[in-house]
């Protein structure tokens, strides 16, 4: 496994492997994802405010990078797509996320699959989707050109959640600090039991941390990445961006939740975090989408189609 480390430092993909088959099991849990309205609602508004509300159901989709299945069940579940394939580089993710969907009782298969080689048939496909993927692909243009070729002419493809390049320096930046203030307060003596968690979690989780370093390829503008689509052969190219305060307020939340004991915070800090992310969100869409340039905001999606 050493020998395995030492080599993912040179390769982004089994990097990718790696980090991804480890987070399998624990996923779910680190990002609060479930299977219910709370994410329905969140997949299904990311859907449309990159791509419309579809008039009609798509037949049958792929997501690419499908990690434990949180896009695309929750999709399914909206009444976005009929069935989907779900297909990730990680064999861990593929695994958790074709149980996450029979489950469910939806209509799912997964595929190991490298985003710059799909294992798919020309025009395959009546959508193509993927969140936070774009980011871990060493190259992004093949990629979306693979998309469109297992897409129908006319299918469409969703992506969401990607970083953009000013908007992650502030992530990050707020995230270290909530992670130094966190970890280390939790030890006080008053706060240990209840808050804290043991140091080789700790450690294992800041290990985690530098490999997910290595996992991140990219960052993006958002015109860029529209004309890297562009130079790929998509038609009707569209962009918009989301997260401005919200994730100024989100990205310490999850940091901080990641550097206390599991189950100390409780439910009902769950429920405050999220809505008070919703209403964040809101006026973020609302308000400062109007005012502020869009590469500050956190997150870029990305639509297109193929001709």
């Amino acid at each position: 496994m050493t020998d395995l480390l030492d080599q993912a430092w040179r390769d982004p993909k089994l990097a990718n492997v790696l980090y991804h088959d480890w987070e399998a099991s624990t996923y779910d849990e680190k990002w609060s994802i479930s299977y219910d309205d709370r994410c329905i609602d969140y997949a299904r508004d990311r859907f449309v405010h990159t791509a419309g509300f579809p008039a009609l159901r798509y037949g049958k989709a792929l997501e690419i990078g499908c990690g434990t299945g949180f896009f695309a069940l929750n999709l399914m579940q909206a009444g976005v797509m009929e069935s989907c394939v779900l297909t990730d580089i990680s064999p861990g993710m593929v695994e958790v996320a074709t149980r996450n969907g029979q489950s469910l009782g939806l209509a799912v298969e997964g595929r190991v699959a490298d985003a710059e080689s799909l294992p798919a048939a020309d025009g395959e496909f009546d959508l193509v989707i993927g969140h936070a993927v774009l980011h871990h692909i060493p190259d992004v243009e093949l990629a979306l050109r693979e998309t469109l070729r297992v897409l129908k002419p006319g299918g469409r493809f969703v992506f969401c959640g990607e970083p953009t390049a000013r908007g992650d320096a502030v992530a990050r930046t707020l995230s270290r600090a909530t992670w130094w203030a966190a970890s280390r307060v939790t030890q006080w003596g008053p706060l240990r039991e209840r808050w804290a968690r043991p140091p080789g979690e700790l450690a294992e989780s800041s290990r985690a941390a530098v490999l997910e370093a290595v996992v991140d390829l990219h960052t993006f503008d958002p015109d860029s990445l529209a004309a890297t689509a562009m130079r790929a052969g998509a038609i009707d190219v569209e962009t918009v961006t989301e997260e401005l305060t919200a994730a100024w307020f989100g990205w310490p939340v999850r940091t901080f939740e990641a550097a206390v004991k599991p189950g100390a915070l409780g439910w009902g800090w769950a429920t405050f975090a999220y809505r008070t992310w919703q209403r964040l969100a809101a006026v973020d869409e609302h308000l400062w989408a109007k005012i502020v340039p869009d590469e500050l905001f956190y997150n870029v999606c990305l639509t297109g189609v193929r001709p």
